[in-house]
């Protein structure tokens, strides 16, 4: 099993106007102070190397845009740090919004560069981004698919053929393509995708047969893109298995329910995510502007937020914070219940990658490091324990070949 740590690196103010909401596109950057900036960054980067010390496999950075809910605006320049100052742990980006890239070049050159520095500890996720990453970058959103998928076809080619070659593409020209860094790892660094709702890209993850990652998704929409990863794994020649599976949700772990409820109540709190409860629903020409998404995937975000008549959502991460406990879309408790909650999930939905997303919203440092060091002595042990029980490999647990056709 491959375990994950995961923050969304949210800005921290005390006085954030609630109506701001996760101040996507609206907020003026006047209300970035550097020097609190600073504090946070350096906050998040150490608590990523204490989780490499707890003995998580993997550290996963993301990013997005004209976004206080998420410092990390370049992950690349976090995952350079970190390629340096840690030794073990994977360096996960989930990931790259390619669709937002002119200039996908310079892109595999940086993750070349990465992959080298950190000694072949990369695994560099791919995204197509919501829409305020296209808005914020002037990226046309109706061929967001399209230039997700050809640039990840570049950089797969530069990575794995011998320079120069020319690149011809619909949305990308290059006379020239001979970068001097190339990745440490052959053929390229494992590719990971994640994403919520949308069957084209968990079918496209199948036929290329990279890991799909859902992230902070109902269980039963979880099961449902699960089945169309299995489905069309079958129909491209291979049996897909844990390896190929991942699930991303809330954890907060005290010695005692009582210091667990009162203190995992405040990833619910601060600045947000604009998929958490906030004072307004999402604006869906942000999150999804014309012409990016199909009518599916638009379907399948519906049903994710599941507003009641009340205009209210009960499950999911819109969800107040006693529900997303009640509908197990946070693990909040002492190592003793979370690990029984970890169980069912890991036995009802077989992911063979589990990422914990923890330090959230407006939780303190000492919050964040009390609960890795739990997480860390008590709660993955029991979890390697239980993977090897269920037998749910992850993708560093089997042969690349058998990773691909089990």
């Amino acid at each position: 099993m491959f375990i994950g740590h995961f923050t969304e690196e949210p800005w921290q103010v005390e006085n954030w106007p609630e109506e701001w909401g996760p101040g996507i596109i609206k907020v003026s950057n006047s209300e970035y102070d550097p020097r609190l900036a600073h504090d946070l960054y350096n906050r998040y980067i150490d608590e990523k190397i204490y989780a490499e010390e707890m003995g998580f496999d993997g550290l996963m950075l993301n990013e997005h845009h004209s976004a206080p809910f998420c410092l990390n605006g370049v992950a690349n320049v976090q995952a350079a740090i970190l390629a340096r100052v840690t030794k073990k742990a994977k360096i996960l980006l989930l990931g790259n919004i390619l669709p937002i890239h002119d200039d996908p070049l310079w892109l595999a050159e940086q993750l070349a560069m990465i992959d080298v520095i950190s000694n072949g500890r990369l695994i560099p996720g791919i995204v197509r981004g919501a829409g305020s990453e296209s808005i914020a970058h002037n990226a046309p959103p109706h061929y967001n698919r399209e230039r997700f998928e050809e640039a990840h076809d570049f950089l797969i080619k530069t990575w794995t053929t011998p320079g120069p070659f020319r690149w011809e593409g619909k949305h990308y020209q290059y006379r020239y393509v001979n970068p001097w860094a190339v990745p440490m790892q052959k053929p390229h660094p494992p590719m990971w995708v994640p994403g919520t709702a949308s069957k084209e890209t968990v079918e496209w993850a199948a036929r290329h047969r990279y890991p799909y990652i859902m992230l902070s998704t109902q269980e039963e929409i979880t099961k449902q893109m699960y089945q169309v990863y299995y489905d069309t794994a079958k129909e491209e020649g291979y049996e897909a298995g844990p390896q190929n599976l991942g699930y991303m949700f809330f954890l907060h772990v005290e010695e005692t329910t009582e210091k667990a409820m009162e203190v995992g109540r405040t990833l619910t709190q601060g600045v947000r995510s604009p998929f958490d409860p906030g004072v307004s629903k999402p604006i869906p020409w942000i999150l999804s502007p014309p012409g990016m998404n199909s009518k599916g995937a638009k379907a399948m975000q519906r049903q994710m937020l599941a507003f009641d008549s009340t205009g209210r959502s009960r499950a999911g991460a819109l969800a107040s914070f006693e529900d997303q406990v009640a509908t197990n879309g946070m693990v909040v408790g002492t190592p003793e219940s979370c690990i029984a909650q970890i169980r069912r999930i890991m036995e009802t939905l077989r992911p063979g990658i589990i990422i914990f997303r923890t330090g959230d919203g407006a939780m303190k440092h000492e919050d964040q490091m009390r609960t890795l060091k739990l997480m860390g002595e008590e709660v993955m042990p029991a979890m390697r324990d239980i993977a090897k029980e269920l037998d749910l490999p992850g993708p560093y647990d089997v042969e690349p070949a058998a990773a691909a056709a089990v």
